[in-house]
């Protein structure tokens, strides 16, 4: 005698994979730039770079929307560029908590003269600008994106579209 289907969750299906391959770093990077120009948070030199791969996760995650035949791919590269911020987020707020050695050299997001240099605000990678429940932006970006590559892996892996 077979055994029953197992009903599928509608959590883990590729089109949720999908959507929140898009909207999880849509809100993230949202949520650092708001914070940079209406909350006046400056972000350090590893704040930025936490932003990179949620930028590529976007442009994965949209261009997997016209590209059907591919989609299951460009959704599992999007969740492992936004493991990668997350991953990015594990060692910035291990800096913030002194447990890793952050940037040893002068840094700073800023190009051009030395004028422009100077007029930038000195922002430390060790140093907690904002928290919420005693966690840094930093452990929040990698709390969220952590658990939502993994959602998002487990929704490509066993999902139909």
């Amino acid at each position: 005698m077979l055994a029953p289907a197992r009903p599928h969750h509608p959590l883990f299906n590729l089109r949720t994979a999908h959507a929140l391959a898009l909207l999880v770093p849509l809100g993230l990077l949202g949520g650092a730039i708001g914070s940079q120009l209406f909350g006046g948070l400056v972000p350090c030199e590893m704040c930025i770079w936490q932003r990179w791969p949620h930028g590529v996760a976007i442009a994965l995650a949209l261009l997997a929307v016209p590209m059907n035949g591919v989609r299951r791919p460009l959704v599992i590269l999007a969740a492992l560029a936004i493991a990668v911020s997350g991953a990015i987020g594990v060692y910035h707020a291990g800096v913030e908590a002194d447990i890793f050695e952050g940037l040893t050299t002068c840094s700073s997001n800023s190009g051009g003269t030395l004028e422009d240099l100077l007029a930038v605000p000195v922002v430390r990678c060790d140093a907690v600008q904002w928290e919420f429940l005693s966690i840094s932006m930093a452990g929040w970006n990698a709390i969220l994106s952590l658990g939502a590559a993994f959602l998002i892996l487990l929704g490509a892996r066993k999902g139909r579209a």
